[in-house]
C-alpha cells in the first residue's frame, strides 16, 4: 500500500469521526428548534408565568440566567486571569506550583453537585448571604475557576518569550511588561476561557438549586440577596414537576437557553476574532 493510499484512508476515517461526533449534536439542536420554534414569541420573552407556569412566559427566568452568568464573570475572570498571570509569569517552578497546577486540573473535573454543596455550605450557610443572587454567582465562578485559570495559563505562554526579553532590555518592568505586552497578545486565548465558562454557567442546574434557584418568584429580584428564577432550573421544573404543560412550551424554553447561550458566546467570539486581527504576530 502506498503512502498516497494510507493518506486517504486516514483522512476518510478522520473524516467519518467527524461526522459520527457532530451529528448528535446537529440531531439534538435540530429537535429542539422543529419542537420549540412554534412556542417562541413576544409574550413567551416578556411576560410572567401564570397559572402554575402552564401559561405565560419565561421573563423572570431569562433575567435571571443573565444576573447569574454576569455575576459569575465579573467574580471569575479577574481572579482566573490574575492566577494565571501569577502562575505563568511570576512563580517559579518548584514543588508548590506543581501542586496547584495538578489541582487545578483535577478541580475542572468536579462535578458541579459537588460546587452547589460547597456553594450552600461556604456561601449560603457560613457566610450567611441565603440563597441569593451573590451566593449563586459565587458558585458558579468558583466552579469555573479551573477553566478560565487553565485557558489564560495556556494563552499567556503562548506569547513569544523574546517579546518579554524586549520589554525587559528597554528598561521596563516585569508589570508593564505583563500589562503592555503579554496581556494584549494573550487576550484571544483568555476570551476562549470565558465563553467556555458563560456556556458552562448559563446551564448548570446543580449549582443554583442550592444557592439561589426559586421554583416561582412573581416579581423580578430588587437586590443580589434575593433569589432568581433561572432558564435551567424552570425547564428542569416545568419537565418534572408541574403536568399537563405542552411539550412546546417545554422544548421553546430549552430553545431559549440555547439561543441565549448562542448570541453571548457569537458576541465573545466576534471580539476574539477582531483582537486577532489586530495582533502583530
Amino acid at each position: 500500500m502506498t503512502s498516497r493510499s494510507k493518506e486517504k484512508i486516514a483522512f476518510a476515517i478522520l473524516t467519518l469521526t467527524t461526522i459520527l461526533v457532530t451529528m448528535p449534536v446537529i440531531l439534538i439542536v435540530a429537535t429542539i428548534v422543529k419542537q420549540g420554534i412554534g412556542a417562541i414569541n413576544i409574550e413567551f420573552l416578556t411576560t410572567f408565568p401564570r397559572n402554575g407556569m402552564r401559561e405565560g412566559g419565561i421573563y423572570p427566568a431569562i433575567f435571571g440566567t443573565l444576573c447569574l452568568v454576569a455575576g459569575a464573570v465579573v467574580f471569575a475572570v479577574p481572579l482566573g486571569v490574575g492566577a494565571a498571570i501569577y502562575l505563568n509569569e511570576y512563580a517559579g517552578e518548584n514543588l508548590l506550583t506543581r501542586l496547584i497546577r495538578l489541582a487545578i486540573i483535577n478541580l475542572a473535573g468536579v462535578p458541579s453537585v459537588v460546587y452547589g454543596l460547597f456553594g450552600m455550605g461556604l456561601f449560603v450557610i457560613f457566610l450567611n448571604f441565603g440563597a441569593s443572587i451573590l451566593a449563586g454567582s459565587l458558585t458558579l465562578a468558583v466552579m469555573n475557576l479551573p477553566v478560565i485559570i487553565t485557558a489564560s495559563k495556556e494563552a499567556l505562554s503562548a506569547v513569544p518569550q523574546p517579546f518579554r526579553e524586549v520589554s525587559l532590555s528597554l528598561g521596563a518592568s516585569r508589570w508593564q511588561t505583563v500589562r503592555h505586552i503579554v496581556l494584549p497578545n494573550a487576550v484571544p486565548g483568555i476570551l476562549t476561557g470565558i465563553i467556555l465558562e458563560v456556556s458552562r454557567a448559563a446551564g448548570e442546574t446543580a449549582p443554583i438549586l442550592f444557592t439561589v434557584a426559586a421554583f416561582y418568584l412573581p416579581g423580578l429580584p430588587s437586590s443580589v440577596f434575593n433569589q432568581v428564577m433561572a432558564l435551567p432550573m424552570h425547564l428542569f421544573a416545568i419537565s418534572t414537576q408541574i403536568p399537563n404543560i405542552s411539550l412546546e412550551t417545554r422544548y421553546g424554553t430549552a430553545l431559549v437557553l440555547l439561543g441565549l447561550v448562542f448570541l453571548v458566546n457569537s458576541f465573545a467570539i466576534v471580539m476574539r476574532a477582531i483582537l486577532r486581527r489586530r495582533r502583530k504576530w
